[in-house]
């Protein structure tokens, strides 16, 4: 079923397997792919919300998304209404990934099937239930869990109170990720859980901006100069990190703070090498970030 669907069986320890969701705790042992993995090594934000989103939440929600899209970000969403269809749409020409809570060939709803396709054309669609599984409502959850797992950070553009979004917001800060909201009128439901994850400390998103300068010291990129970023790091031409690679970073940071760039010339490592390296240190808990794009290991680490 898996091969007439054009699609593949990923285990965790393959080099196809998506470097960030790698690093959450319990990832899915195995996972189904429909597309091409190097979407996986665009460093990625996920972008979730309401089904019954407002225009004002859907265009939102599209310009988001094609703005990471241009600055060479990722976008991961769970392909339901709304929110989540304009994100997939605003970044398709860049680079997608649709999280299903059902099997591959199970799209839903079955109203995005055409979407899904065109997903799979240049990005990517996963899921970890088998071939045939029709999504039940308790599935769900299990995707959002991916949904934050596969992200380096969040983004809530509509919520409701009791909203499937929040469930994922709170499993990605559970996880270390970075959790952004985009404020809505107090007079709007759809609003009422993205403003209480602000409330609770979430970034306050109105640009892409917000997004992409509280993310870029974790993939090692410098803002706010857009002009002169580097380019990010090259996954896809880099042989994954082992531990004798681990043991050369760790043992060059310390308690004193280190450029990346620094970090890089001298443990000789690829950069997306490096790049992983800390990210695992990072949501190990491990790692300290400072400004200018500096690195320390924390105190009593190493």
């Amino acid at each position: 079923a898996a091969a007439a669907a054009g699609a593949r069986f990923v285990a965790v320890g393959e080099p196809d397997y998506p470097p960030v969701l790698r690093n959450m705790d319990y990832p899915p042992p195995l996972l189904a792919v429909r597309g091409n993995a190097a979407v996986f090594a665009l460093p990625p934000v996920a972008i979730v919300g309401a089904r019954n989103a407002s225009l004002a939440g859907i265009k939102m929600a599209r310009m988001l998304a094609s703005d990471l899209g241009r600055e060479g970000y990722g976008v991961i969403s769970g392909l339901a209404r709304g929110i989540d269809t304009a994100a997939h749409e605003g970044s398709l020409a860049t680079g997608t990934v649709a999280v299903l809570a059902g099997g591959l060939d199970q799209p839903y709803p079955a109203e995005n099937a055409d979407l899904c396709n065109g997903i799979a054309e240049r990005g990517a669609v996963v899921s970890e239930m088998p071939f045939g599984w029709e999504p039940r409502a308790q599935d769900f959850p299990r995707r959002n869990r991916i949904i934050a797992g596969l992200s380096l950070g969040l983004v809530v553009v509509e919520a409701a109170k009791r909203s499937g979004s929040l469930i994922s917001a709170r499993l990605a800060g559970g996880m270390g990720r970075l959790v952004f909201a985009v404020p809505g009128s107090p007079l709007d439901p759809r609003a009422a859980g993205a403003n209480g994850l602000l409330k609770d400390g979430a970034t306050l998103v109105t640009e892409v901006g917000d997004v992409t300068t509280a993310i870029a010291p974790l993939i090692g990129r410098s803002e706010p100069q857009a002009d002169s970023l580097d380019e990010p790091p090259d996954f896809a031409s880099a042989a994954p990190a082992d531990d004798s690679d681990r043991r050369r970073v760790v043992e060059a940071l310390g308690p004193t703070p280190v450029g990346i760039d620094d970090l890089i010339h001298h443990t000789r490592l690829h950069p997306a090498q490096v790049f992983m390296i800390l990210l695992e240190l990072d949501l190990a808990g491990r790692l300290e970030r400072h400004p200018g794009n500096h690195v320390s290991l924390l105190p009593g680490e190493g």
